[in-house]
């Protein structure tokens, strides 16, 4: 019996692509936002040691993460082109996103295995997991305009991230009973262990089997990959050479290369933020005792996500009625504010406050952007060439972000500084976007 595929535009189409959101944003959660840099600060603890010798050195536990995490992003950044080369050839980019989904998948379920004793395979799952979100996100991505109309992909994209904040709050609960209640899931310590700590691990592991799961919705419905026509020589580099070609086009496409200058200049600042906040609050924050702190830090994580969802949907209603420059404009402008506002934060309940804030313009820009720059577009079916361009762009940027925060804040002696340093790309990007033609 021959399936029948989903016509582009179509009500199951759309939302089999945004329901990749709800199946891998559980990593962004949490993989990347909450139960992992909890989880890795309690290794270090329980041992009571704040370095480890790896690599033939040794090295603190902030700035051995923080490596590997740039790595992780220097890697995908190469990587990125090199598969769009071959799937925009092949046709099969569909096959890519499920290799690096599963990736992902795999690489979560292997976290459960993280230890001092095991760091180098602990890594390796923690590089690969990025790796596997990162790049299978960005494919998805560059199926937008293959599944929706223009008149359509702002409402999908805000839904794809409304879908994904949801899912992954859901799981998240899930995952913080079995930390703060390990006895009612029947979790004990073994080998002198902590059950909290186990749970986390399990925790680690259900990431993974959801991910890969719930994926299967999407690889489903989403078509195979568009074929681009002509002789197929050099596939393996032809991704860099796309990307050259592209960059050439933005010679003629004036507003679509302002547009991307302001993604590059404000994505630095959204991306960094999404990854330091926990750390910032765990260091920052007078919480009082460990436990007051943890509970905190993941209250504050599940905030942002159920704000988000709000901030996403109201950002689309925005853009709809007064045009998607001019939204982004105020939600650069507003994170202007939040910026300036952390660098006084110091209670909880500030702390709290400001979460909430970033929850509502979080989404909001993540959505928008995506769909700003698949509108900009121009009339072409080679949309995983661009779509590799501005995931690239926003990987050398987060590499750029993340460093001039560490940087500023070593430099300085305060991460409150640091923030401060953000807000001015926030500001640049929204100068930026002044001169671009919402048309």
């Amino acid at each position: 019996m021959t399936r029948t595929l989903a016509i582009k535009g179509s009500k199951k189409l759309l939302n089999a692509w945004a329901f990749y959101d709800w199946a891998n944003s559980v990593y962004s959660l949490v993989i990347a936002s909450a139960i992992f840099p909890i989880f890795y600060g309690a290794l270090f603890r329980v041992a009571e040691i704040e370095k480890v010798v790896v690599f033939g050195g040794e090295i603190a536990r902030a700035p051995l993460i923080s490596y590997v995490t740039s790595a992780a992003f220097v890697f995908i950044a190469i990587i990125t082109p090199l598969i769009s080369g071959v799937a925009d050839y092949l046709g099969n980019k569909k096959v890519f996103m499920k290799f690096f989904c599963y990736l992902g998948g795999v690489s979560c379920i292997g976290l459960y295995w993280f230890s001092l004793e095991n760091i180098y395979v602990g890594l390796l799952c923690y590089f690969f997991g990025l790796v596997g979100f990162w790049v299978s996100f960005a494919i998805n991505n560059s199926y937008l305009p293959d599944v929706a109309f223009p008149e359509q992909q702002d409402r999908i994209s805000a839904k794809g991230f409304s879908m994904g904040y949801i899912g992954s709050v859901i799981l998240l609960l899930f995952n913080l009973a079995m930390v703060m209640k390990p006895d009612f899931f029947n979790i004990v310590s073994d080998e002198g262990g902590i059950a909290e700590v186990k749970a986390m691990k399990y925790s680690f592991v259900s990431v993974g089997i959801w991910w890969i799961i719930f994926a299967q919705y999407s690889f489903y419905h989403l078509p195979k990959g568009y074929r681009k026509e002509g002789e197929r020589t050099n596939v393996i580099l032809n991704g860099f050479k796309e990307l050259r070609d592209v960059w050439r086009q933005l010679g003629e496409q004036i507003k679509l290369k302002r547009y991307l200058v302001a993604i590059f200049v404000y994505s630095m600042a959204v991306q960094t933020v999404m990854l330091i906040a926990t750390y910032f609050g765990e260091e920052e924050i007078a919480w009082g005792t460990d436990s007051e702190r943890t509970t905190g830090l993941i209250v504050s994580i599940l905030v942002i996500q159920i704000v988000a969802i709000l901030g996403a949907t109201v950002t689309a209603w925005a853009s709809k009625n007064f045009g998607n420059i001019k939204t982004l404009i105020v939600v650069n402008a507003l994170w202007v504010v939040i910026c300036i506002y952390a660098y006084f934060v110091i209670t909880p309940m500030d702390f709290y406050i400001a979460a909430g804030c970033v929850g509502i313009v979080m989404g909001g820009i993540q959505a928008l952007s995506r769909s700003t720059y698949s509108k900009f577009l121009p009339e072409t079916t080679d949309t995983t060439s661009f779509f590799s361009f501005y995931d690239v762009a926003e990987k050398i940027g987060i590499i750029i972000g993340t460093f001039l925060y560490g940087f500023v804040a070593q430099f300085t002696g305060s991460m409150r500084n640091a923030i401060i340093f953000l807000g001015l790309f926030f500001l640049i990007g929204m100068l930026l976007l002044t001169r671009v033609k919402d048309k």
